[in-house]
């Protein structure tokens, strides 16, 4: 099932988060899932931190081995709530520090928009993949994460590391570990010039 094109919700394919390379190598661009599990939420000022701690080599406040990262940055919560407004914010602000973020053994990371080409080379050389979360559908979103804590950073608000349970959250896999691109398969399809 994991090897097989999702055009329609039947052939959403269903992950558990976290996950090792073996799965992430088994989807293809294009793909429909549904991500159930813990995950990490992590911005730049948040990675930043984390390089800047692993160059100095101290401990870090989460093994992040076959973690999902998903770039966001939440409003507060409703009283009640475990998250306010949860939706993507755009992938390439965190290009820089993804070699970084791959070599502590990230698996997968998820946010709006294309990633760079080196970036698609790192996944490819490390098995990982990146998810395009439903941009403008924050409100949505949020509805999919069951639970949220802050685990780190706490003094950068919004964009402070975050442990997050998700649940049926949906996504797209936009670039698998294979070089696939989903953007580029779309511009292919639809953008005949």
């Amino acid at each position: 099932m994991a090897g097989k094109r999702a055009d329609t919700a039947d052939d959403t394919i269903r992950l558990r988060v976290p996950f090792g390379e073996e799965v992430a190598r088994s989807l293809r661009a294009g793909q429909h899932v549904t991500l159930s599990g813990t995950a990490y939420a992590a911005r730049d000022a948040a990675h930043k931190r984390i390089v800047e701690a692993v160059a100095r080599r101290e401990r870090l406040p989460v093994d992040f081995r076959d973690q999902l990262i998903y770039y966001v940055g939440p409003t507060p919560a409703r009283p009640g709530e475990p998250i306010g407004s949860a939706g993507p914010t755009t992938s390439t602000r965190m290009d820089d520090y993804m070699e970084a973020m791959l070599e502590l053994g990230i698996r997968a990371t998820m946010g709006k928009g294309i990633r760079s080409r080196k970036v698609m080379e790192l996944q490819k050389r490390y098995g990982a993949v990146y998810f395009q979360a439903i941009g403008g559908a924050g409100a949505l979103l949020a509805r999919h994460i069951k639970a949220a804590e802050v685990v780190a950073y706490e003094d950068l608000g919004a964009e402070a590391l975050r442990r997050l349970e998700l649940e049926g959250f949906p996504a797209i896999v936009a670039v698998d570990a294979h070089g696939g691109d989903a953007f580029a398969e779309g511009q292919r399809r639809y953008c005949r010039l």
